[in-house]
C-alpha cells in the first residue's frame, strides 16, 4: 500500500526495522500484468556461435527456464507471496551486443507479480550464461528491470524511456 502521508516506506520492513512478509489480506483480486527484461552481453565470437545453433536449442532451453523460475518465485524470494500465475511467456532474442530476455507474466491475485516476471528474465540468463560460459567467461548478465507493470492498487507503471545506457536491452511494445 503507498504512503502517501511522508517518505516512501518499504513495505516489508516492521515499525522495528524487522522484515514481514506484507500481508494482502485486505487488498482487491484484480488482474495484473508485469514485464521484465534483461541483457545478455557476450563477445562476438560467442554471439555468433549462439546465433548459429538451432533455434530450438539455447533458446529454448532458457525460455523454459524463465518459466519454471517465474512459477517459483515465491520459494526463491523469502517475502514473495506463492501465486497461481496464468500466463507466463519468456522471449529469449539474438541482438548486436548479445541476447535480450523479456519476459511477461499475468495473475489474478491481491499481490503484482513484478517479482515472477523479474526471477524469469535472471534465470533464463543465468541459463544462457551456463551455456556459454565454457568459451565466455566473459559474458554479462546487465540491466535487469521492470518494463511495465499493471492492476492493483498503486496503479499502472511503464518504464519512460531507455537510458541512454548503451547496454540498454532493447525496448517493443508490450503484447
Amino acid at each position: 500500500m503507498p504512503n502517501t502521508a511522508g517518505p516512501p516506506i518499504l513495505t516489508h520492513v516492521d515499525a522495528e526495522g524487522g522484515v514481514r512478509m506484507v500481508d494482502v489480506s485486505a487488498k482487491q483480486v484484480t488482474r495484473r500484468v508485469a514485464e521484465a527484461s534483461c541483457l545478455v552481453l557476450l563477445a562476438e565470437a560467442t554471439r555468433r556461435r549462439l546465433a548459429a545453433l538451432p533455434k530450438g536449442d539455447a533458446r529454448v532451453t532458457a525460455q523454459l527456464a524463465g518459466v519454471q523460475a517465474a512459477k517459483r518465485t515465491w520459494e526463491l524470494i523469502p517475502l514473495a507471496h506463492p501465486l497461481s500465475l496464468e500466463q507466463v511467456d519468456v522471449q529469449v532474442e539474438d541482438t548486436e551486443r548479445g541476447v535480450v530476455v523479456r519476459s511477461r507474466v499475468v495473475v489474478t491475485a491481491r499481490t503484482g507479480a513484478e517479482m515472477e516476471a523479474l526471477t524469469a528474465c535472471s534465470v533464463a540468463a543465468l541459463t544462457i550464461y551456463d551455456m556459454v560460459k565454457s568459451i565466455d567467461r566473459g559474458a554479462e548478465i546487465t540491466s535487469l528491470r521492470l518494463e511495465a507493470k499493471s492492476g492493483g492498487k498503486s496503479g499502472d507503471y511503464r518504464r519512460s524511456a531507455p537510458e541512454a545506457d548503451s547496454t540498454a536491452a532493447p525496448r517493443e511494445p508490450a503484447g
